[in-house]
Parts: C-alpha cells; sequence; structure tokens
C-alpha cells in the first residue's frame, strides 16, 4: 500500500507506534544496509526477539530487493528505508510504502514467523515496486496499486521466487475482481478495493499484451515501466498519469497506455477474462492450471513469465 495523505500517515503512525519522519535519526545493532542494482535499502530490524534470525531476516529483504532489481534492470531508487516492526504471532502483515526522504517503507512481522511464511511471502515485493513509479493524483491510486499487484508475481517469477503456473493461477483467481460492479463509473472515479487493486492489475495485464501484440513480443509493460524509472519517475516524484503513460508508450513506441487510459478511466469497461486466457493458453482445472503452448498468442505469454528451468 503507498500513503501520500498527511492525515492517514498520522493515523497509520498510530499503527505503527512511530513517525516515519523519525526513522531518519536512527541507528544501532539492529541496523544494516544492503547494496543492490545501484541502491542502497537501510534495513531496521526489530528490538524484539524473533523466532527468525537476523541473517534469515536479511535474506527476505535480499529476495525481494534481487526480484524488483531484476524486473527494472536496477534498484529503482537510491535509498531507501526499511522499518520491520514485530508482532506477537506469525506472518506478514501491514506493509505500507511513503515517498518520505527518497521513498520509507514499514511492514510488520510476527515473533514466530517462519522461514518458510517468508519464503510464501509477497507484501515485501509489492512494497519495493511501489517504488518505481511516480506518486500520483489521489483519484489515480489504481495505477499504483494495480502495477504493484501485477508486477509483484511475474519480478518474483523471474528469479525463481514464485512459480510461473503459479502466477497465473493467481491471475485466474483474482482478476475477475478487477471487473466493473454495478454503478461503476471508470478506473478514475471508482475507490473500491477491487478496483484499486485487481481493476488496476487488469489494466496491466490488458497494456501488457496489446504492447507485446503490437511489437511482435519484442517490448513489454516491463519496458514501459523501466523507462518511467529511468526518466526519474520514482516515489518521491509528483507526476500527472498523463505524463507517466506518455513515458512508457515512448518506450515501446506504442499508444497502448494512453489509449487503454482513455477508454477506462472514466466509464466502466468489462473484459472478456475467459476469452483472454483461452486466447493466451491458460487453461484451468479445479484450483490449478496448465499451459497451451499451441495457441498462437501462448508466445505473448510466454513472453510476460519465460518459462523457467
Amino acid at each position: 500500500m503507498r500513503v501520500k495523505s498527511a492525515g492517514l500517515l498520522m493515523l497509520l503512525s498510530l499503527l505503527f507506534g512511530t513517525f516515519p519522519l523519525a526513522l531518519a535519526g536512527q541507528a544501532g545493532p539492529q541496523r544494516t544496509m544492503i547494496v543492490m542494482g545501484g541502491g542502497t535499502i537501510d534495513v531496521r530490524l526489530p528490538d524484539s526477539s524473533m523466532a527468525l534470525s537476523r541473517a534469515e531476516l536479511l535474506h527476505w529483504v535480499r529476495a525481494a530487493a534481487t526480484a524488483v532489481t531484476h524486473y527494472y534492470g536496477h534498484y529503482p531508487v537510491a535509498h531507501v528505508t526499511l522499518r520491520i516492526r514485530s508482532f506477537e504471532g506469525s506472518g506478514v502483515r501491514h506493509g505500507v510504502t511513503f515517498p518520505w526522504h527518497g521513498g520509507t517503507i514499514m511492514i510488520h512481522v510476527g515473533t514466530e514467523t517462519t522461514v518458510a511464511e517468508l519464503k510464501r511471502d509477497w507484501m515485501l515485493t509489492h512494497e519495493m515496486v511501489h517504488l518505481a513509479f511516480p506518486s500520483m493524483a489521489d483519484n489515480h491510486h489504481w495505477i499504483e496499486e494495480g502495477i504493484a499487484t501485477y508486477v509483484e508475481p511475474i519480478a518474483r517469477a523471474e528469479v525463481d521466487e514464485y512459480p510461473v503456473s503459479s502466477v497465473w493461477r493467481q491471475f485466474v483467481r483474482d482478476m475477475p475482481q478487477g471487473e466493473p460492479a454495478p454503478g461503476d463509473m471508470g478506473l478514475d472515479r471508482t475507490s473500491t478495493w477491487g478496483r484499486t487493486y485487481w481493476g488496476g492489475a487488469m489494466f496491466c495485464l490488458l497494456a501488457d499484451v496489446q504492447i507485446r501484440e503490437q511489437t511482435h513480443n519484442r517490448m513489454g509493460l516491463q519496458d514501459a515501466l523501466r523507462a518511467i524509472v529511468n526518466h526519474g519517475g520514482v516515489i518521491s516524484q509528483d507526476w500527472t498519469i498523463e505524463k507517466a503513460l506518455a513515458t512508457g508508450d515512448r518506450a515501446t513506441g506504442t499508444h497502448v497506455l494512453e489509449n487503454l487510459y482513455g477508454k477506462m478511466r472514466d466509464k466502466p469497461v468489462n473484459v472478456d477474462l475467459d476469452q483472454l486466457w483461452k486466447q493466451l493458453g491458460v487453461e484451468t482445472n479445479g484450483h490449478s492450471v496448465s499451459f497451451q503452448n499451441s495457441v498462437p498468442d501462448a508466445a505473448t505469454r510466454m513472453a510476460i513469465t519465460p518459462p523457467r528451468g
């Protein structure tokens, strides 16, 4: 989750028990610097006793950073502060990313969390992806969350942290939550959870497919998002959505992002997801998926998530 609003920032500071702006002055044995892909991650580990070792927590951080670095070609920001706080219990919760000081991520890890649970975690990668897109006006929150929702599993699959089959199983299962409901007024004017996260992710999927179709798989959404970062479009910068999409389109030599936004911004657009999965050669069988590589657009799917191994 990305946070820009001052009011929400104050509310979250109560949840996290600290004010993000105070982080810059902290130091001590629980602080570690990780250099990755041209960026520095200033990690503040929990003070409380954890079932996980320091090394295990730092391996989790490096794994998330590696996925994001691989997807974008380098770590998206020069410096980010990552504050890990603990809670009684297990799992990873309450990930929030702020634009302050070039980027600040706060996230909770349970005191009883296991290495296996960290291995399954997606939240830290999701939060790091937020660093790689400029801050938008409130009515464009859907593209911030949509990109993080879409890119996170793909980035993890690219570095063998997540099976390619699980990426598509997740998309097939969850993407329908992004479809417009009755009364929907388009992505810019409908702020429900489903439209913000999965409506935004659906925009990204459609854009990825269309860019690859128009460029014969020479380019994809990844190229557009890399270009935005390389032109300075990171979380600490305030851009208009028009500037971000135009920057991405110039990189791919298409108008896919701008045209798709024009269609979806202020009116509901239903997507025939079942037909899209068929087109891409994704077949479901209960809770599993299989791939049909003989269909014409299977190459598009394999360009989005190249087979591993």
